[in-house]
């Protein structure tokens, strides 16, 4: 007897081959019928119940699943039952049998009989359950990790070697001004001014040219002319079959800066008038005297002293005294070139180093700074006016001195000399 013209064992073979393939699909794979009842299940599906196919079919899911909990299940099967449309979806179902939580990717059809009337439905649930742990996992880590990055004091970022932003933190984002996934994806050219992406190429450059990390001072100037100024780590990243990457790690050390320049400065300069203080004085002067010894240049120093010091601090006190020195100060400056060296080197002494200029010229400079200081005419809380003088030595470098020291002790007998003589006056030693 045939069916369809084929013998029975032909349609049975069929039958048993298309279960063997349903059984290793890996994945479940079942029918029901519009009442929710299995019609069919595959070994997958048993496994799960953890039961027969007899004890499966003429059931529906009320049986196996927590549909108390399982909402998304029902919802699904009636949107297939009733509505006609294929659903695809992810499912969150609750194994009685079992009490675990499985999660499927489930797609249902509805099955038609010969008249297009939906008589049930089919499906296929894969489960990735394990998937989407690890998928929960990954994210954690990711969400961990953009909580720390975002909350790090630096800014970091990732390009590739064709200038496009691969990842920024938050105060990448920030600085650009830009929420952070408008600027991933983007060039550098197309968020910063062209100078700008320009200077911080050229480190950039050198990493992918090298593919040795850099670490690199970069000035950056904002909108109202305000310096920042930033510490960056460059490193290169390779994965494969991608464009190679740089990460980049940038701490701003603006305020750090300030503070080392506060500090060298301090380091080098007098509290009181803001001149050079002595250290300062004698490490530029002997640089400038081993350059005048090389290249065969004079090099004349002057020494000045103001006259009767002590008598003003008794007379009008230590302010007045601060005084005298702030506004002798102010008249010694306009005096010099860019390239001299002015400081105060003691309580009431100051020094001049002059490159490149000789005895003649030095005495000229120091003829006027005394006259500049004896029309002064100081007034303040006490009574009267404060004429202040000064005596001023000069002294030239010779062809037989080895240290800048002979040269300037020369410079300061000049000035006793002139002291010895009568004060406010200008004694050159030559």
């Amino acid at each position: 007897m045939t069916q369809n013209n084929k013998p029975l064992s032909s349609i049975a073979q069929q039958v048993m081959l298309l279960s063997e393939v349903l059984n290793n699909v890996g994945a479940c794979i079942f029918a029901k019928d519009l009442n929710g009842k299995y019609l069919y299940a595959n070994d997958m599906v048993l496994e799960l119940f953890d039961t027969t196919l007899e004890n499966v079919v003429g059931k529906d899911d009320s049986h196996f699943f927590d549909l108390n909990i399982s909402h998304q299940l029902t919802k699904n099967d009636n949107k297939v039952l009733l509505e006609g449309v294929m659903v695809e979806q992810e499912e969150t179902n609750y194994v009685k049998s079992s009490g675990e939580c499985r999660i499927y990717h489930s797609v249902k059809k509805p099955l038609y009989d010969e008249e297009r009337n939906i008589i049930g439905l089919c499906g296929i649930s894969t489960d990735i359950t394990e998937q989407k742990r690890l998928e929960g996992i990954v994210k954690k880590q990711k969400d961990l990790l953009n909580i720390v990055l975002d909350n790090v004091d630096a800014h970091i970022y990732m390009k590739d070697n064709q200038r496009t932003f691969k990842y920024v933190n938050s105060r990448v984002a920030a600085l650009f001004g830009l929420p952070a996934e408008e600027v991933v994806g983007k060039k550098e050219t197309d968020i910063l001014p062209e100078e700008v992406a320009e200077h911080f190429y050229q480190s950039d450059k050198k990493l992918f040219e090298t593919g040795e990390r850099q670490t690199i001072d970069e000035t950056v100037i904002d909108d109202d002319g305000n310096e920042h100024h930033y510490l960056s780590v460059k490193v290169p990243y390779y994965a494969e079959g991608e464009v190679p990457v740089l990460i980049g790690f940038s701490t701003e050390v603006t305020e750090l800066y300030k503070l080392k320049e506060q500090f060298r400065k301090q380091a080098n300069t007098d509290s009181l008038t803001n001149l050079f203080n002595r250290r300062y004085f004698v490490e530029h002067a002997e640089r400038e005297f081993k350059r005048a010894q090389r290249n065969g240049k004079p090099l004349t120093v002057i020494s000045i002293d103001i006259d009767h010091f002590k008598d003003i601090n008794d007379q009008y006190g230590h302010q007045a005294g601060d005084e005298v020195l702030i506004t002798v100060s102010k008249h010694l400056l306009p005096n010099l070139r860019s390239e001299d060296v002015l400081a105060r080197i003691g309580g009431e002494e100051f020094a001049i180093v002059l490159p490149d200029t000789n005895l003649a010229q030095a005495k000229h400079i120091a003829e006027r700074i005394r006259q500049q200081q004896d029309s002064i005419r100081l007034t303040g809380h006490w009574q009267g006016e404060l004429n202040v003088q000064v005596s001023v030595g000069v002294a030239i470098m010779l062809n037989d001195d080895s240290t800048f020291d002979m040269l300037f002790s020369r410079a300061d007998k000049a000035l006793y000399m002139a002291k010895n003589n009568g004060r406010n006056q200008v004694y050159c030693f030559s």
